[in-house]
């Protein structure tokens, strides 16, 4: 096995880069009650999508568990375990889970025509766990919890996934025509 495949330096420089563009995204905020419109989701598709499922998954699990540590990563300059603990934490896990799928879904269907749509469905996985914790946290009822913590954010979304749509063909341009190895360039 060569060097490059058992340690893969590019790879992990990136999921590192991700995650502090993570840490420096969420400072970008939009008060919005509980939980506050961020710009963290631009860095997490563009992780997914660039780096694929695996190192982008990493990117997003080392912003958490600095976060987690107490590194003041998340909205506001904040970390630790309260920050989970709190109305924000299950959008937070599930920044993990967008990243994921972003990277899944484009290292299976390309970074071509399916791109919007599979940035579209990476961007929702980021509710799934965020609305039920939050009625958790909160006491609110499912219509409340999706009135605080869904409807208000998805037109910002859609201007992150244009955004995300936009840069993530360039940059993986720029990626390919690098040096970087196969692994980089293919997304896994």
């Amino acid at each position: 096995m060569s060097d490059a495949k058992r340690f893969p330096v590019i790879q992990i420089v990136l999921a590192a880069f991700f995650a502090a563009l993570s840490a420096a995204l969420s400072q970008i905020a939009i008060p919005l009650g509980e939980v506050p419109i961020v710009l963290t989701q631009v860095s997490i598709l563009l992780a997914g999508g660039l780096l694929g499922w695996k190192w982008g998954t990493v990117s997003q699990l080392v912003f958490v568990c600095l976060g987690m540590l107490g590194a003041p990563v998340f909205q506001g300059f904040s970390g630790g375990m309260g920050v989970l603990w709190g109305p924000t934490g299950g959008f937070i896990m599930g920044y993990i889970l967008s990243a994921f799928t972003a990277g899944l879904l484009c290292d299976r269907l390309g970074r071509g025509k399916a791109l919007v749509p599979v940035l579209v469905l990476a961007d929702l996985v980021v509710y799934i766990p965020g609305v039920p914790w939050l009625m958790h946290v909160t006491g609110l009822g499912f219509k409340a919890a999706l009135a605080a913590g869904l409807w208000p954010f998805l037109p910002a979304d859609a201007l992150k996934i244009v955004l995300a749509a936009i840069l993530i063909p360039m940059l993986s341009g720029v990626l390919h025509k690098s040096k970087a190895p196969a692994a980089v360039q293919e997304g896994s």
